[in-house]
């Protein structure tokens, strides 16, 4: 996680063994507040977070995350239902590559957007990390959901 003193601006899938909060530099607000907040997402106290959240992008993939962010946990969304919301079926594409430059995943749930049918499909963490997060989260009780 990287991120000015005020609010983070980029969180991205690593491998555990890499993982380092913040820029290694002095002591900002939020480094133990998301700490604490991943540590009980992971263990499955936490649906949500309340970390004070920066992304860096346009007006169109702001009001995408923002989109993201009000898909409840043990819950999915497909591509087209969000480019509905944001005025039409033909913004799905759009939709798809905002969701796919979001900088901040896992604390922007795009683990949470599925295809229409029920695939599971891109994701920056891979597949299956989507696959165990919406596992974790109880999403994957949906029977419509399937991993291709």
């Amino acid at each position: 996680m990287t991120g000015s003193e005020s609010a983070i601006t980029e969180a991205h899938w690593i491998a555990e063994e890499d993982a380092v909060v913040g820029s290694g530099g002095g002591i900002v607000p939020w480094k133990r507040m998301a700490e604490n907040q991943l540590r009980e997402y992971f263990q499955g106290k936490r649906a949500s977070f309340t970390l004070p959240l920066a992304p860096r992008g346009t007006e169109f993939q702001q009001a995408v995350w923002s989109r993201l962010l009000r898909i409840p946990k043990g819950t999915t969304k497909t591509y087209l239902a969000l480019a509905e919301e944001l005025g039409g079926a033909e913004r799905a594409r759009p939709v798809g590559s905002a969701i796919g430059d979001n900088p901040l995943l896992l604390l922007i749930p795009c683990h949470r957007v599925i295809g229409s049918d029920g695939t599971l499909t891109g994701y920056a963490g891979g597949l299956s990390s989507k696959e165990w997060l919406l596992e974790h989260e109880g999403a994957l009780q949906q029977p419509q959901l399937r991993l291709f």
